[in-house]
């Protein structure tokens, strides 16, 4: 480029000048994140497993009426959006994420005039309804992966991944569910292998035919046009694959995460997705999972990319472990990942959903001293970080894991098959059961409670799964009439994110970072300040917050006492399990 003329540059200069001049005088600027409103990063949502809600027929199967027959109870808890686990056809292999169908609804769970007036049930209320979109695989009975694997000529056949048997075996792909660890699957139909990251009953669509595409955006409009308001997308960082099948270095399962998320050509179907669906219809979208790293998340979910609206990071919720965890971890993980997003992008915060155990027994302590209070503290963490609270049903009860003692109380084909695999492979089956005990997906997914008469008020019949024993006690309509239980705590908290958008949109500050017991941490947002402490230890912990609240306002706290914990000039002392929310003058 050639130079310009020396009057052309004093200009510019001159212009340079002033516009520094004039920005010194303006305000600081808030985070990005707090001018950039929209109604999915203010709401609660409040995650529903169908089959285990409410059974409204004795089958021993929670149903589509079930639901709607608890709308009260749902919209009672101040909560503005259901994210649904699948509803659609399914043979159930994996209680639903295996969809053969997915413009039906699966028969266990009612008809599609039962959906239909749940939605209009919801929306009576104000509460919206968020679907899992699941299409990194289908199952093996929809009528596609039959037509595929019929021939090698069949139209359907590039809708999945095959590889042809004279071809040789293909590069080991590690499956999750599979009972080998294989997720290549020979069939005999076209002597072909097909891919499934899954069970051998979820083969992985393959997003390189656009045609398969289209299938998938024509689905999405047929919900989208019902009224639904989003959509999550189930293990979609997955979808996306190198279509060579490159052999992977040994022991790569250890960490599949780097070799299986955001393969080729993942953001060029978002943002085709996006632009086929989000964009046409007033929806909100997340996908499971939030790729490698934060540069990957942030190219999912930043809005100059029109991907989706918010990152699901599993980082925070894999922290705890059967062996326990650390208090220091926890604060360092969700510290970074909200710094991370402070000034572009918007995450989602929680402790469980249907892929978990029990947040307050993988997270609190649910022995009968304290499984009250680090329910109730583990709660005010979600609702009080910066990002959109996702909330798994039975939490707000403070619902415990099950702990089931032998394999057949189970009925997860992830925790079934990897039996199998140890008993095959010569593993110590009782180690295995004890960790199954710890963080087995079936501890979320056992019915809800709610009341002490037989199978907790959930079914008249048989349940599907076993209902946890301490049902007779630790239920919904014993609750309702306490105003100190956890049922009550919650609706104080969403009632406080709701009404306060500091809680919301309000800058994050990490406070005693060091402090082994206590997590403690301030939200800031136009000239107000707020101080939250949680003491996540079963012993009096002291913070050194550094604030003065001897004349700060108590918002909330787990205990009943009304005054709070003992307050020093720049310190508080938190009774177990303690939880507080201050307002600073």
């Amino acid at each position: 480029m050639l130079a310009a003329n020396w009057s052309t540059r004093l200009y510019y200069s001159s212009i340079l000048l002033l516009s520094l001049l004039l920005s010194s005088c303006r305000p600081a600027q808030p985070d990005a994140s707090q001018s950039e409103k929209a109604w999915w990063k203010e709401v609660v949502v409040y995650q529903i497993y169908p089959r285990s809600f409410k059974d409204s027929d004795g089958d021993g199967v929670g149903d589509l009426k079930g639901i709607i027959s608890k709308l009260d109870y749902i919209k009672s808890l101040g909560v503005d959006v259901v994210w649904l686990n699948p509803i659609y056809s399914s043979p159930n292999d994996d209680n639903g994420y295996d969809v053969s169908d997915y413009r039906n609804i699966m028969k266990d769970f009612g008809t599609m005039a039962d959906f239909d007036a749940l939605l209009k049930g919801m929306h009576e209320r104000h509460i919206k309804l968020v679907m899992d979109l699941v299409v990194n695989h289908s199952s093996d009975e929809h009528k596609w992966f039959q037509e595929s694997r019929s021939s090698r000529q069949s139209p359907y056949r590039n809708y999945y991944h095959w590889w042809d048997a004279e071809r040789g075996k293909p590069a080991y792909r590690y499956s999750l569910f599979d009972i080998n660890h294989d997720a290549w699957k020979w069939d005999s139909v076209s002597n072909a292998y097909y891919l499934h990251y899954f069970s051998r009953k979820q083969p992985d669509l393959n997003w390189e035919n656009p045609r398969l595409r289209q299938e998938v955006y024509d689905i999405m409009k047929f919900w989208a046009g019902k009224g639904i308001d989003g959509f999550r997308l189930d293990a979609f960082q997955f979808a996306a694959k190198d279509t060579s099948f490159p052999p992977f270095p040994q022991g790569y399962e250890k960490n599949f995460i780097e070799y299986y998320a955001m393969g080729p050509h993942l953001h060029d179907y978002l943002r085709e997705m996006n632009q086929e669906v989000f964009s046409k219809y007033p929806v909100m979208s997340v996908a499971e999972g939030a790729g490698k790293s934060f540069k990957d998340a942030h190219e999912l979910v930043d809005a100059d990319r029109h991907e989706l609206n918010m990152a699901y990071a599993f980082e925070g919720v894999d922290i705890a472990k059967p062996e326990g965890y650390t208090l220091a971890h926890f604060k360092e993980v969700f510290s970074r990942w909200d710094s991370a997003f402070a000034q572009k992008g918007w995450l989602s915060i929680f402790l469980a959903n249907h892929d978990q155990a029990r947040m307050v027994s993988r997270f609190g302590n649910d022995s009968s001293a304290f499984r009250d209070l680090s329910s109730k503290m583990l709660s005010t963490f979600i609702m009080t970080m910066r990002g959109t609270p996702y909330y798994y049903n039975g939490d707000e009860l403070g619902m415990t894991n099950a702990r089931f003692g032998q394999i057949e109380d189970y009925r997860d084909v992830s925790a079934l098959n990897e039996y199998q695999h140890q008993k095959n492979t010569g593993g110590d089956l009782q180690k295995f059961i004890q960790r199954l005990r710890f963080e087995s997906r079936d501890n979320g997914r056992t019915p809800f409670q709610w009341d002490s008469t037989a199978q907790a008020g959930f079914t008249t019949g048989k349940p599907w799964i076993g209902v946890n024993p301490n049902y007779t006690w630790l239920n919904a309509a014993a609750q309702e009439g306490d105003p100190n239980s956890c049922l009550n705590y919650f609706r104080k908290l969403t009632k406080l994110r709701k009404e306060n958008g500091i809680l919301v949109y309000g800058k994050y500050t990490l406070l005693d970072k060091d402090n082994p017991s206590v997590y403690a941490y301030t939200r800031e947002m136009e000239g107000k300040k707020w101080l939250i402490a949680l003491n996540f230890s079963a012993h009096t912990a002291e913070a050194q917050v550094g604030l003065n609240t001897t004349n700060a306002r108590l918002m909330l706290s787990n205990y009943t006492a009304a005054s709070g914990p003992a307050r020093k000039a720049s310190a508080l002392t938190l009774r177990p399990y303690e939880a507080v929310v201050f307002q600073l003058p």
